[in-house]
C-alpha cells in the first residue's frame, strides 16, 4: 500500500533521525552495564547491549532449580537512591517496577564460641547491643562512626562518581587522604577505636564484600559501615534478578535493543579508535563508543588485538593484585530453619591467619568463613510452600593458587554442608533439596574473570582512585569501562557510580 503524502515528510524525518543517532555497544549486562546502557540510551543515543549468556545479569544471574529460585551473585542492596536515580533518568519510578524492602538486622555474626552480634541502622539500638557485648567500647565505637562519617563523605558522597583519568585529578585530594589515613587499613582504622577483639572482626569485614583483605584494604572502604547505617541493607522482592529484569525491561521501553548469547570476541579498533564490536557469531556492531562491563583484564587481553594492545599491557595485568575467588554453594532444603536471619556471618575461630592464606599464600586451608543468605526469610516465594532457600558464599583463594576445582568442588562442598549441619542448622544432610555449587574455575570460565577473582582487583590503596584501571582507556579512544575492575570499586554501589561516569563520559566525548 502506497505511504499517504501528507505522512510521508514526517517518516522520513523520523527514519533519518533515527539513522543519525550516535551508536553505543555496551558490552555485558551485569549491574553496571545495565545502568550504563539505561543512561546513555536515555540521553538519546541508541545502545546495543551485548550479553554473552542466555539472561540479563552477568554475575547477577538467576538459577531456577528444582522449585527453588537463586540469585547467583550480589544479594545485599544498599544505597537504593541510587537504583530510584537510573529508573528517574528514564523517566519513570523504581516502585512501579520492584519492591524493595529494608533487612533488619543487616546482619548476625556468628562466633565460633557460641556468642553472636547483629546490628541495624538503628544507633541507640546497635550502641546498647556493643555495650552488652564489651562495655568499655561504647565510646570508642561512637567515635569510630563519627570518624567513618568524614571519610564517608570524602569516599562516596564527593569522590565515588568522579572519575579520575589523569594523575593531576588526584593532587587535591591529597590533604584530604593524608588527613583520614586512607594509608592505614581497615582493620587498623576499626582497631583505633574498637578493643575487643570479635567486635573488631564485626566492624571490619566489610572489605570482604567488595573483594579486600581488611589488613591490607585500605581505610577508604571504612565508609561501607557507614553507608549502610545511612540508607539501610535492603532486600529486592523476588530476588535480585526482580531487578536485573525490571531494569532489562526499561531499557527495551526507552528502544535499546538486547542481544543475548551474544560473546563479544573482539573490540575492533581503526587507528586507535574503537569503532564496533564483533560477536563470536560474526554478527558486527558498528559503535561511535564502546563501554565494556566485562571483566577489565580480560576487556584487554581477550578483546583486543595484540597489535592494538599497548606494549606490556598483559605483564602489568598479571603484577596487580586480584580479589580472593569464591566458593558458592546454592541449596534449598525440605524443611525451614526459622532462627537464621536472612544475612548471617560465620566467622571461623581464626580472621588474620585466615584471610592471609586466602589472599597471600593461597593455600585452601582447614578453616573457613561462611556468608549464609537465607532470602526466603524475607521472600518465601524464592522457596516451595514449607521449605527454604540458602546461598553460601566462602571466601577461597583466586585461581592463581592453582587449585583443582574440578577435583575439590565435590569434598569441599560435604565439608561446607557438613560444618552448617553440625553448628547451624541440624538435619540439613538429611533435609536436603538440591544443590549446586559455582567455584573460582566457574568464575574464570563462565564469568569471564581474571584468575577466577570474585571482584576483580583487589581495592588495596595502590590500586583505587586513579591507580585503578580508569573508567575511560588510556590506550583506546572511546572504549569505556563499568564494573567492579573499575574506579571506584565492587560491589552494587561502586558499579552504580561506574555507570554514571561513563554516561558523563560518554556524554562529553561523544555528543549527541
Amino acid at each position: 500500500m502506497p505511504v499517504a503524502s501528507s505522512n510521508y515528510p514526517s517518516n522520513l524525518s523520523s527514519i533519518a533521525k533515527q539513522a543519525a543517532k550516535r551508536r553505543v555497544a555496551v558490552i555485558g549486562s551485569g549491574f553496571g552495564g545495565l545502568a550504563a546502557a539505561i543512561r546513555i540510551q536515555a540521553k538519546g543515543y541508541q545502545v546495543d547491549l551485548l550479553e554473552a549468556r542466555d539472561m540479563l545479569g552477568g554475575r547477577a544471574y538467576v538459577y531456577k532449580q528444582d522449585g527453588f529460585t537463586f540469585d547467583a551473585g550480589p544479594t545485599v542492596i544498599t544505597a537504593p537512591f541510587m537504583i530510584d536515580e537510573i529508573f528517574a533518568e528514564a523517566g519513570r519510578k523504581t516502585a512501579d517496577y520492584v519492591d524493595i524492602v529494608p533487612v533488619d538486622p543487616f546482619y548476625r555474626i556468628e562466633f565460633h564460641d557460641g556468642r553472636h552480634f547483629e546490628y541495624n541502622n538503628n544507633e541507640a539500638q546497635t550502641v546498647q547491643r556493643v555495650a552488652a557485648f564489651a562495655p568499655d567500647d561504647v565510646d570508642g565505637y561512637q567515635e569510630m562512626i563519627r570518624q567513618a562519617k568524614a571519610i564517608f563523605q570524602k569516599g562516596f558522597v564527593e569522590l565515588s562518581d568522579r572519575p579520575f583519568l589523569n594523575f593531576m585529578d588526584m593532587l587535591p585530594i591529597v590533604p584530604d587522604l593524608l588527613r583520614l589515613q586512607s594509608h592505614k587499613t581497615v582493620f587498623q582504622f576499626v582497631s583505633k577505636y574498637v578493643k575487643d577483639p570479635m567486635l573488631r572482626r564485626v566492624f571490619s569485614f566489610h572489605p570482604l564484600l567488595v573483594g579486600g583483605n581488611p589488613f591490607q584494604t585500605t581505610s577508604i572502604y571504612a565508609l561501607i559501615h557507614y553507608l549502610e547505617r545511612e540508607w539501610g541493607v535492603h532486600y529486592v522482592m523476588g530476588g535480585t534478578g526482580a531487578l536485573v529484569a525490571a531494569m532489562g525491561r526499561v531499557f527495551e521501553e526507552l528502544g535499546g535493543r538486547i542481544h543475548l548469547n551474544s560473546p563479544v570476541q573482539q573490540i575492533v579498533v581503526k587507528n586507535g579508535l574503537a569503532v564496533a564490536v564483533q560477536t563470536a557469531n560474526g554478527e558486527i556492531f558498528a559503535a561511535d563508543a564502546v563501554v565494556s562491563n566485562a571483566d577489565v583484564a580480560n576487556t584487554y587481553r581477550k578483546m583486543l588485538p595484540p597489535s592494538v594492545r599497548p606494549k606490556n599491557t598483559d605483564r602489568r595485568l598479571e603484577k596487580m593484585s586480584y580479589s580472593m575467588g569464591l566458593y558458592v554453594m546454592y541449596f534449598g532444603t525440605k524443611k525451614q530453619y526459622p532462627d537464621l536471619r536472612h544475612h548471617t556471618i560465620l566467622l571461623s575461630p581464626t580472621y588474620k591467619e585466615l584471610l592471609h592464606d586466602i589472599f597471600n599464600r593461597k593455600v585452601l586451608g582447614e578453616e573457613f568463613s561462611v556468608y549464609l543468605h537465607r532470602p526466603s526469610a524475607t521472600d518465601p516465594r524464592m522457596a516451595p510452600e514449607g521449605c527454604d532457600c540458602f546461598y553460601a558464599l566462602v571466601p577461597v583463594p583466586n585461581q592463581q593458587s592453582g587449585i583443582d576445582w574440578q577435583k575439590e568442588d565435590g569434598p569441599f562442598r560435604q565439608r561446607v554442608l557438613q560444618f552448617l549441619n553440625d553448628r547451624y542448622m541440624p538435619g540439613l544432610l538429611d533435609n536436603l533439596a538440591t544443590c549446586r555449587t559455582l567455584t573460582p574455575l566457574d568464575f574464570e570460565t563462565t564469568l569471564n574473570s581474571y584468575a577466577g577473582a570474585g571482584f576483580s582487583f583487589e581495592p588495596i590503596f595502590t590500586q583505587s582512585a586513579w591507580f585503578r584501571p580508569h573508567n575511560q582507556s588510556e590506550d583506546i579512544e572511546n572504549l569505556y569501562f563499568a564494573g567492579a575492575g573499575t574506579h571506584p570499586g565492587a560491589g552494587v554501589p561502586g558499579v552504580l557510580s561506574s555507570a554514571k561516569i561513563v554516561e558523563k563520559l560518554v556524554c562529553q566525548n561523544v555528543p549527541v
